[in-house]
Formats: C-alpha cells, structure tokens, sequence
C-alpha cells in the first residue's frame, strides 16, 4: 500500500499550489483528480467565461465604433470562432496545470475517483493510498433545483454552456445573479434574445439596492428582459424550445425561449466521497466543517475552496493553499476568519466589492456615513466613453475608517484593490486622502468620492 506524507484530491486553485509547496518543502506528494485538471476555474469558470466576456466586450465596442469616430462595416459575431478562441485559452491552461502536477518532486498522479477507505486512507483507481496528511480541494457543482417539468426539458448550466455549438435564439436565464447576469448580457452581445428571471424582488440581492437597480437598468438598456418576483417556476417542451411559468407582479405569466440556462447556486462535491469513513463532519447544506485554519474534524485532514463553504471563488481558494501552506510550513498561525470579503460580478462594466456594504453595515448595527459619485464625473470614463454606473464608499461614522467600497463602473475590477488595504488596516478617511493617485484613473477619485459623506 503505497505511503505518502501527503494527499491532495482535487486540482482547483487550492491543490496544485499546494501540492507545488509541499513537494518543494521535500514531502512525497500524492495528487488525485477524477476529471480534468484545474477545477472549475480553468475548465468552467473564470478562464473560459472571461474570455467569452471579452469577446462580446469587443463585439460591444465594434457597434459603437462610431461614437469614437471610426467607421466600420457590419458587425457580425462568428459564435463558431468565439467558443474556438475560449478553448484554446482553456486547453493551455489546462495542460499547464496537469503537466506542472506530473513533475513535481517526489510526486505522483493518479487518475480517477477517491473515496477515503480510512481515517489516513484513500482508495483510487482500485489502489488504497495512505497518507499522513490529506487535502480535500474538490470544488463544487451547478445546483439543479427541484422544478416542476424540469425533467423533461434540456437545459443548461455554466458546464454545459461551454459545450455550445451555436448561438442560442433566445435564451432564458432563470437566476439573476453573478452567472446569470455574466452569461446573460454576454449572449445578449452575441446576437441572442435574453430574458432574466429571478424570483427575488431584485438582481443580485446581496448588493445594495442602488446596484441592483443600476444593473437592471444597464441590462435592459442593451434589450435584455428582466423579470423580477417570479415565484413558482415550472418549465415546460415546446415545439420550438422551452418555456418558463411563472407568477410575477408585472409581466406575462409565461416566458418562451429556445434555450434554458439555470444560474441559481452551487452545491460542493462532498456527496461521494467516504467522509463518514474518515470522521469528516459536514454541516446541513453539505460543506465541510472546518476550524479557522481549515482543518476538519479529523486532525489529518483539511478542505480548501468551495468545498468548505467559507468562500465561493478563486481567489478565496488560493487564499486558503496559502493559509494552510503558511501554517504547515512555517507556523503561521494563520486564519480564514482574518480575510475581507472582496470580488467582483464580470458583467460590463464590471461591479468591484470589498469589505462591507451599506446593507450590511446596517445590519451589523453601525453607524454609516456614504459618499457616491456617478461616472460620468469621472475622467477616464468620459474620456473611454463609459460612463455608466458609480463609485461608492462606506465609512464608520464614529471613527471615520473605511468599512467597505461598491465600484460599478469601467475598471471597478482594478480600481478595487486600491481600497482592500484600507478595509483591513481600518484606514480612517483623512489618512487614506493624503496618497497621491495617478491621473487619469478610477482609482484616483476614491478620495474625492469621500469628501461629501452623508
């Protein structure tokens, strides 16, 4: 029975790094993946959705061509060509990841399914593993909800949508959120009909209502449908596609499209792995329960990324390698808890958040001073000629330190950064103004938006 100091099962953003770092502390590393490297990220995710992004960004700013002064012809979207340029990006960065697993140093690969057989055990591929420490870095998957007639109908979710050989006619999104939107108003730009339905009151309901009212109008501007407070879903064949019922307060009690697209969560892949053999505990919604430094219930064993509940994106993954890596390595003393939320909705423009926000600094109880400037008072999104949205910051009223940012608008995904670390050292404004910026830029006028907090 094959030993090593370490197993790692996964290869999402979490395990390849870590595996990496402990393989060049000079452990024996053991690295499990059951389908293809680079977890959700490279294969479904951000790599290949960002490249769709940037392909309707370009379609976008070809029909606009004008409004900068060029001239150009018909703009026509070859989709055969835009999946193409996704897939090449994918396969390099998935090859990268897997050839960079196959050569580490006192490493070894295995292909297939792992089930814990033991505390310290594994099983793969038929061969039992033990290992002295194990890793769980097994991402999670498209939540498929209980809907009535969904059995019958062939829908999508962001795996399958990758798998797309044409451009949809009209696509229903049922989920306004973070996917939804994002493939939503990339579709839009590619030549499809979009209709959104959410069943909540409003878009992306864990942001403030301002945002969620600027996206909605945003989205609608480009022609996307968005219907709100759709309660009691059912799905249903049609002749030409599907349709969606649905009770809302405003609108037809039906939408029809020809193709559905459902955005409404994740679930971790915890499901089918033996946990209950290894003493590995899981709360109600079935992640993995885990202490400030990410160990389970078994001292062996630590889960990182969507697996453990305590972050759903990439960069929250490879936060937890470098937690777990920090204290196994160094004795870091390291913990999740000591992180400020921050990221990002990639639909155009984009939405940049950190910290707190003005709904939730409420409802911790503290008293909030808010500064907010449009974009079109900003200089480099006039000069972009893009100057939808606006800039947002939330201050503590007491002390004046900056609780957290909601940046919609042209660069808010870089303009951001500027602002993380102020939320973690709990700059106060007066001290956060006195840095000279650079012009022009977003970034420059985060000062000026917090001269008039109210």
């Amino acid at each position: 029975m094959p030993s090593f100091d370490a197993v790692v099962i996964g290869t999402g953003q979490a395990g390849p790094a870590l595996a990496a770092r402990l393989s060049g502390a000079g452990m024996s590393v053991a690295v499990l993946e059951r389908g293809k490297f680079g977890g959700t990220c490279v294969n479904d995710g951000c790599t290949p959705t960002k490249a769709m992004v940037a392909s309707a960004y370009a379609a976008f700013v070809a029909r606009r061509a004008a409004d900068y002064g060029v001239v150009t012809g018909e703009v026509r979207v070859d989709f055969g060509a835009v999946m193409a340029r996704k897939d090449k990006i994918v396969a390099a960065s998935n090859s990268g990841v897997e050839k960079w697993m196959a050569g580490l140093k006192g490493g070894k690969v295995y292909r297939g399914h792992a089930r814990f057989v033991g505390p310290d055990a594994i099983e793969v591929g038929g061969e039992k593993l033990i290992a002295g420490k194990i890793f769980l870095n097994v991402g999670g998957r498209p939540l498929v909800p209980d809907m009535p007639g969904l059995r019958e109908v062939p829908f999508l979710t962001n795996q399958s949508m990758m798998g797309l050989q044409s451009l949809p006619q009209h696509l229903l999104v049922v989920g306004g959120s973070y996917i939804g939107l994002e493939f939503g108003q990339m579709m839009r730009r590619f030549g499809s009909q979009v209709t959104v339905i959410e069943m909540g009151p409003r878009l992306v309901a864990r942001e403030d209502e301002d945002v969620s009212a600027a996206l909605q109008q945003m989205l609608e501007a480009e022609g996307i449908d968005v219907r709100l407070d759709a309660k009691c879903l059912s799905v249903k064949k049609e002749p030409d596609g599907v349709s969606v019922g649905l009770e809302c307060t405003a609108g037809a009690p039906q939408a029809r499209g020809t193709h559905l697209l459902l955005a409404v969560g994740r679930i971790p892949n915890t499901d089918d792995l033996g946990l209950e053999r290894a003493g590995v505990k899981l709360d109600a919604r079935g992640y993995i329960e885990v202490d400030e430094a990410l160990q389970t219930s078994n001292s062996r064993v630590w889960a990182l990324g969507d697996c453990n509940g305590k972050g759903a994106f990439t960069h929250t993954a490879y936060n937890d390698y470098e937690i777990v890596a920090d204290n196994l390595l160094q004795g870091a003393g390291r913990k999740w808890t000591d992180r400020v939320p921050v990221y990002a909705l990639y639909t155009d423009p984009p939405l940049g958040r950190v910290g707190m926000n003005e709904a939730e600094a409420k409802k911790a109880g503290i008293a909030t001073l808010v500064g907010k400037r449009p974009m079109t008072r900003v200089s480099r999104a006039v000069e972009k000629g893009e100057t939808l949205g606006f800039l947002k910051v939330c201050v503590e009223a007491s002390s004046g330190r900056i609780l957290g940012a909601s940046l919609l608008g042209v660069g808010a995904d870089e303009a951001v950064h500027s602002l993380i670390d102020a939320v973690v050292e709990k700059t106060p404004v007066k001290e956060f103004q006195r840095r000279m910026r650079i012009h022009p830029t977003v970034s420059e006028l985060l000062p000026t938006v917090m001269e008039n907090l109210k």
